[in-house]
């Protein structure tokens, strides 16, 4: 019996073992940070009666906003969810944990499934792929020209009666209280 542990302590330690280990672990790695980056699997969406309740990230769910549920991107991460069907996608930003039912990849919010198209059916087959970290949403090609202004300040002018107090005193509603 002693014997056959210490084979077996050898076979672990050996270098050919090592680099064996090795090669499955970024293989498997590398499979893992690529199923990250796009992923295919069924989405379902929120009813709306669920709006407004506390998601996992304390943000409160809005029917009319383009926010999803992913089990471990973090919270604010966005992802381009691609319906292959119809070729409709949409950007969403993580605000919950889920979904929890076996063969679900992402719970999206009732305006995202509309936007992709997917209310009628309640679950459909759909793409998701994390959107880089940083986007410019607006980047101008041409040069901003602004314009100039004018301010002046009050120098101390004396005050003028608006001409509406004027008028106030002259009406006959006016001189009747007196």
């Amino acid at each position: 019996m002693g014997d056959r542990r210490r084979n077996i302590i050898a076979h672990i330690l050996s270098p050919r073992t090592a680099v064996l280990c090795c090669a499955l672990f970024i293989s498997h790695f590398l499979s893992f940070s690529y199923s990250q980056s796009l992923q295919q699997g069924k989405a379902s969406y929120y009813a709306k009666r669920l709006s407004g309740k506390k998601t996992a990230s304390g943000e409160r769910l809005h029917a009319d906003s383009l926010t999803c549920a992913h089990r471990y991107y973090p919270f604010g991460t966005r992802l381009r969810v691609y319906n292959p069907a119809n070729g409709c996608s949409v950007i969403v930003r993580v605000i919950d944990r889920g979904p929890f039912v076996r063969g679900r990849l992402i719970d999206l919010s009732w305006r995202a499934a509309k936007e992709l198209g997917i209310i009628s059916q309640g679950v459909a087959v759909v793409i998701v792929q994390k959107v880089s970290d940083f986007v410019v949403p607006f980047l101008p090609t041409d040069e901003i020209e602004l314009p100039e202004l004018d301010l002046e300040t009050n120098d101390g002018a004396p005050a003028q009666t608006p001409d509406w107090r004027d008028t106030k005193k002259d009406s006959p509603q006016h001189k009747k209280k007196r």
